[in-house]
């Protein structure tokens, strides 16, 4: 069985000579953002510069299934047993203001604690604590760090496009295709605005109802991996308020996730998914989703949300000062591929940054516990 799966090497990821250069260009860019988002981003705070609308900060607890098969448990799925945990739901967009401007991309980040062995930050190496950053598609709109130079120009200066109507979403495709002028047109971002098109095209919907991958290739030990965090079909099938129409209200998706988790518990599967074949799932091309015929998503852990009430401002306030990043994890679970690596440093500084000009301790927190207060 073992021998169908590809094993982890470090040569599988692709050398760029540029990747310090241009990385250091996002930063730059990434933290100007962030400073100048106090005054322009409507809230009087500095905001992240993605994912900057949170709906809701739940309590939840890791539940790492028994009995896996030997190319699944791996990492912190080798060890079975229950984690605390924290979740993040927010907005993909890096604006706040009303759910209808701010496009159907949402996330997903969780939060284990008590989690073993140093993690790959190494100005906090020993938080015991693990994150996973997760979005609700299986493909990204990013491949390189070169490229996310002009993507993120265009994302951050997306409602001065789009508010001119036809031809200023003309101009956004135009330049988000050629690179604003950049590539040479046997170079043009083809791939990647048709998986932006693919996922701009998402259904509203619940967040309880969305399914969640980490947004490239991940080491899964000895193999290689995409995780998904997917609703558990029965407390699916029992969500009410399935339906949400960003236009009836300038506030949809956390008044619903509220009064879903008021009424009733909820849980989520983890899913790994291993890479059989890196030509049909690669891991230095983002925009290719990779065939569950190859390689059947696996559940490794229980997501499991209780009953609770996250309404009120406090909630939104303690889940401001959180950090979460794709990098605080264990080695046997590193990210993969050229915009995976570059998220590193991208999310310390912008999380530095943040909390800086937000007047806010920067401290991962030791439990669930800790930031919500004793679970009632």
């Amino acid at each position: 069985m073992a021998a169908q799966f590809v094993r982890y090497t470090p040569d599988i990821e692709d050398d760029d000579p540029h990747f310090d250069e241009s990385l250091q260009t996002v930063i730059a860019k990434t933290e100007k953002y962030i400073t100048e988002s106090v005054e322009a981003g409507g809230t009087g705070r500095a905001l992240r510069d993605a994912h900057a609308k949170g709906y809701g900060l739940v309590r939840g607890q890791v539940e790492i299934l028994d009995g896996l098969p030997a190319e699944y448990a791996q990492g912190i799925y080798a060890t079975p047993g229950t984690h605390d945990a924290l979740i993040r739901f927010s907005n993909g967009s890096p604006h706040a203001g009303a759910d209808a401007r701010l496009g159907a991309a949402t996330g997903l980040a969780l939060k284990m604690f008590d989690i073993p062995g140093p993690t790959l930050l190494e100005d906090e190496p020993d938080t015991g604590t693990f994150d996973y950053a997760n979005i609700n598609g299986p493909i990204f709109f990013c491949n390189t760090v070169e490229h996310y130079l002009f993507i993120q120009e265009l994302f951050l200066d997306a409602p001065a496009y789009f508010s001119q109507g036809r031809p200023g979403a003309h101009r956004f495709f135009t330049e988000f295709v050629t690179g604003k002028g950049t590539l040479d047109q046997d170079n043009w971002a083809w791939d990647e605005f048709l998986a932006f098109l693919r996922l701009s095209k998402t259904a509203p919907a619940n967040v309880l109802l969305s399914s969640y991958w980490t947004m490239g290739a991940v080491r899964h030990g000895d193999y290689i991996a995409k995780v998904r965090i997917t609703p558990d079909p029965p407390s699916a099938a029992a969500v009410v308020r399935r339906d949400i129409d960003p236009t009836s209200a300038a506030e949809v998706f956390r008044p619903a996730l509220e009064a879903e988790l008021q009424e009733r518990p909820y849980a989520f599967d983890i899913q790994v998914q291993l890479c059989t074949d890196l030509e049909r799932m690669p891991v230095e091309d983002t925009t290719v989703e990779w065939p569950e015929k190859l390689s059947p998503p696996v559940t490794v852990a229980k997501l499991r949300l209780p009953q609770q009430d996250i309404s009120g401002p406090e909630n939104l306030e303690k889940m401001d000062s959180l950090s979460f990043t794709p990098w605080r994890v264990t080695a046997e679970h590193a990210p993969l591929g050229n915009i995976m690596r570059a998220r590193k440093e991208v999310y310390r500084h912008s999380s530095i940054a943040r909390h800086k000009l937000n007047q806010q301790s920067r401290t991962e927190p030791r439990s669930a516990d800790e930031v919500l207060g004793p679970a009632r």
